[in-house]
Parts: C-alpha cells; sequence; structure tokens
C-alpha cells in the first residue's frame, strides 16, 4: 500500500466518510430537499411533509416498472454500489494494509459521475435552465467525490495513464 502524505493516509476515512455527504441539496422558497445516497430529507414539501423518505421506500413504492424510470433515477442504485465498493476498498486496504489505490479511486470517479447523473436530472425535473437559476440543485455529492478521487489518489489515478494499462513500472 503506498501512502502519499496526510490526505493518502486517511483517504480511506474521506472515502468512509462520503457516504454521509448528500448527493444534491435542493434550496427552494426557503426550503431545503437533501437527497442523499439513502433518500431524500426534506424540511417540508408536498407529498413528503417534513421529513425522510428512504431511497428503498422510493423504489418499492414505485407503480412503473424500473427501466420505466427516468435514467437518472435509474443511476441512483449505480452512485450507491460505487460508493459502498468504494469506501470498502478503502476500508480493506486500511486494515488489511494491501490496497489497489488505482481500484479505489477509479471507483470514486465512478461514483462521482453516477452522482452528477442523478443531480443533472433532478435539476432538469427542477427546471434548470428555464425560469429557475443555475443553483437549483447544487451536486453538492459528485463535487465532494470527485475531490477525494482528485486528493487522495490522484497520483494513482495519473500513473495509470503515464505508463499507460499492463506496464509495470521499473523498480
Amino acid at each position: 500500500m503506498s501512502t502519499r502524505g496526510s490526505v493518502g493516509r486517511f483517504g480511506w476515512l474521506l472515502a468512509l466518510g462520503l457516504l454521509a455527504v448528500p448527493m444534491a441539496v435542493i434550496p427552494a422558497d426557503g426550503d431545503v430537499t437533501i437527497v442523499s445516497l439513502w433518500g431524500f430529507l426534506s424540511t417540508s414539501g408536498p407529498g413528503l411533509g417534513a421529513g425522510g423518505y428512504p431511497v428503498w421506500d422510493y423504489f418499492l413504492d414505485q407503480s412503473r416498472p424500473f427501466s420505466a424510470l427516468p435514467a437518472s433515477i435509474r443511476a441512483w442504485p449505480l452512485a450507491v454500489g460505487f460508493h459502498l465498493l468504494a469506501a470498502t476498498s478503502a476500508v480493506a486496504g486500511a486494515a488489511l494494509g494491501r490496497e489497489d489505490r488505482r481500484v479505489t479511486g477509479g471507483l470514486l470517479v465512478l461514483a462521482a459521475t453516477a452522482s452528477l447523473w442523478v443531480s443533472v436530472g433532478l435539476a432538469t425535473r427542477f427546471g434548470v435552465g428555464t425560469t429557475s437559476g443555475l443553483l437549483t440543485v447544487l451536486p453538492t455529492g459528485a463535487v465532494a467525490t470527485l475531490a477525494v478521487a482528485v486528493a487522495a489518489y490522484g497520483r494513482d489515478l495519473r500513473a495509470v495513464f503515464e505508463r499507460g494499462p499492463g506496464r509495470r513500472r521499473r523498480e
């Protein structure tokens, strides 16, 4: 396991902490809806009321089949899966002393992409680009996940492209 600086040493903690970062924050008319990997949390709103709505309930309450849901909603389980795999890879690497940091970093990039896809889909449903402002939906999860990927695993990810796939570093 290569550790580079304090961020590299604590990359596992950052990857684990991303599980608590909201994918998106939607401020609207004095109310706030937080869209996390695990569901919705709203201060108020039609149909939700103040409180939470777990993502598994959202999918189980759907009358439509999964394939009929918008692509951005179908990306939600991917975001959850990539985040869980990245956190597992990072924590297992720290606990066992062996981690392929390229895998963890790559999973974080995929998690950021899936989270951004969910946020963009929410933004289109909330009218970004029409009467609403640009910051109708704040993609906090994608930004935070990409920041962790770059700060903690960036050097390892760059090495993949500098050396090319399948090439070993000469020692």
